[in-house]
């Protein structure tokens, strides 16, 4: 009887030399800022040629974990979550992903946000959530968008949590979830009141963590959640419709 073995699969040279490298930095062991070899000194080393090593690096850089500084020499580079987070949001745009599913995971992630946030905030970040509420306030009041600024409201809640999973999670749903609801500061008969109704909820959340009080920092933010969706039926939009890009300047 003839014994039949499976097919194996074997790896290109330059993504064992990504994964080799890769594995060695998530480790640990080469750590944030060290300088990676030369391109020469990493073929020798694996003892494959220089352009399978630049293929390697190459993806090494597309995955922001190296960077190229003066000489053009590779250091290693931890991506912060704002790097990070544009790859998978194209991928929710992909896979036609819907404003209910963002609103969805929305509800829990940000009164979880709020809930940390009243705990962990420090003055200084207490200090530039009131600077981001007060030009909410003057931008309502001269009729200008408040769209990025409530984006940057939300991303200041949730930097104070100091939760790096928390924050890796939301960020790609975010760019995707607030410069959605522009729709809703867009519309001419609903745009005064769903500001309005914004900084109001913005006022109570920024009160609470002030007074780190837990239950109505949280609760102010769930209905604060509940309210985008409220907006949408009142405007008439489809909740079930696919995002369908991304932010501009975010793709």
């Amino acid at each position: 009887m003839t014994q039949t073995f499976a097919r194996l699969e074997v790896s290109p040279a330059y993504k064992v030399v990504y994964e080799a490298i890769e594995k060695e930095i998530l480790s640990g062991r080469l750590k944030e800022g060290d300088q990676l070899p030369t391109e020469t000194a990493l073929a020798e080393q694996f003892g494959v040629n220089r352009s399978t090593v630049r293929e390697g690096i190459r993806l090494l850089e597309q995955s922001g974990l190296v960077r190229r500084e003066a000489g053009r020499r590779l250091h290693v580079n931890l991506p912060h979550y704002t790097e990070l987070a544009p790859r998978v949001s194209r991928a929710m745009v992909m896979q036609r992903v819907t404003f209910r599913e963002l609103w969805e995971v929305c509800m829990v992630l940000e009164p979880h946000a709020a809930i940390d946030a009243c705990q962990r905030a420090s003055e200084a970040e207490l200090e530039a959530l009131s600077r981001n509420l007060w030009e909410m306030k003057a931008a309502l009041d001269a009729g200008t968008p408040l769209t990025q600024l409530d984006v940057e409201f939300h991303a200041l809640v949730a930097e104070m949590t100091g939760n790096k999973a928390l924050l890796l999670a939301r960020e790609p749903i975010s760019l995707l979830f607030y410069p959605a609801v522009k729709v809703l500061f867009e519309q001419p008969e609903t745009s005064a009141v769903a500001g309005r109704r914004v900084v109001q909820a913005h006022q109570y959340i920024v009160d609470a963590l002030k007074a780190r009080d837990v239950e109505t920092a949280r609760l102010w933010m769930y209905k604060h959640m509940v309210d985008f969706k409220r907006g949408y039926d009142v405007c008439g939009l489809d909740i079930d419709a696919v995002v369908e890009r991304m932010p501009a300047g975010r793709a």
